[in-house]
């Protein structure tokens, strides 16, 4: 059963959805771009049936109440501000972390800065930050593939994005996610603010130039069809892993495994938790 859950921060209330036992051990799951906290919606049923208290949240700017306007207010050090943010209200001081997409990047940093709060790490289509910041001086196909990070930061992007009923953005998901579930994110961004606040994450800084080594144990899941990230990055992202580290490769499979792929990530999600 999933539940609705508001958690209160000094940045805002932060809508979550949420199951398992409140005294089962903590698992946090952060969404990517541009979708929301539902659609880590099979991995939160299936972890609250396995015991586990399971939540993610509507990050910064996808949350109504957690939506501030400047640009700075997105970087880096305010999004990692918030899981911890979010962990503390819920009263936990150590607790398993999963990402996707912007959420694996968050992920990533907050496990390099604050692994003494980690369990374990769980980064989902996003290599580690400092091999995507080296792919992208060294591989011309990362450069391709990351191009339109350049195109997203400009500030006509949002009326493209959402003309013809948000067409751009619906192509984005290649058909890889249910038309139902599309629909929800579109409904979401086409609120006042919303879609701007999603890609002020884009706007807001770089990649990982500096983000250090992690030391918790990790697993690592990347889909060779994925369109955002290659595998020269993927590849060498054990290199910036000091503690146990798993690498999991998914083939053809899209950028959009949570849902693509459910099944096979909440399998291997639950092995990785039950070795830690």
């Amino acid at each position: 059963m999933i539940d609705q859950l508001s958690v209160k921060t000094e940045a805002g209330a932060f809508d979550a959805i949420a199951a398992g036992p409140e005294d089962g051990r903590p698992v946090l799951l952060l969404h990517g771009f541009p979708q929301a906290a539902v659609e880590w919606e099979f991995q939160v049923a299936a972890l609250g049936r396995h015991g586990y208290r399971a939540v993610a949240p509507d990050q910064r700017g996808y949350s109504p109440r957690v939506r501030p306007e400047q640009v700075a207010e997105y970087g880096m050090e305010s999004l990692v501000g918030d899981v911890l943010a979010i962990a503390d209200a819920l009263g936990w001081s150590r607790f398993d972390l999963v990402g996707h997409d912007w959420g694996g990047a968050v992920a990533w940093w907050t496990a390099a800065e604050h692994p003494e709060r980690l369990r374990s790490l769980t980064a989902v289509s996003t290599p580690h930050l400092g091999a995507l910041a080296e792919a992208l001086r060294t591989d011309e196909e990362q450069q391709r593939r990351s191009a339109y990070m350049a195109e997203w930061r400009d500030r006509g992007t949002e009326k493209r994005m959402l003309a013809d009923d948000a067409a751009a953005l619906r192509r984005i998901f290649d058909r890889r996610v249910p038309a139902s579930r599309v629909d929800e994110y579109m409904r979401r961004l086409a609120e006042p603010g919303a879609l701007t606040a999603a890609l002020n994450w884009y706007r807001a800084g770089g990649v990982g130039n500096g983000l250090g080594k992690v030391s918790v144990p990790t697993l690592y899941v990347w889909s060779t069809e994925d369109v955002a990230f290659g595998s020269t990055a993927a590849l060498s992202t054990g290199d910036w892993v000091t503690g146990p580290y798993r690498f999991e490769m998914l083939e053809d499979v899209s950028h959009w495994v949570p849902e693509e792929a459910a099944e096979t990530l909440t399998s291997l999600l639950l092995e990785h938790l039950s070795q830690r």
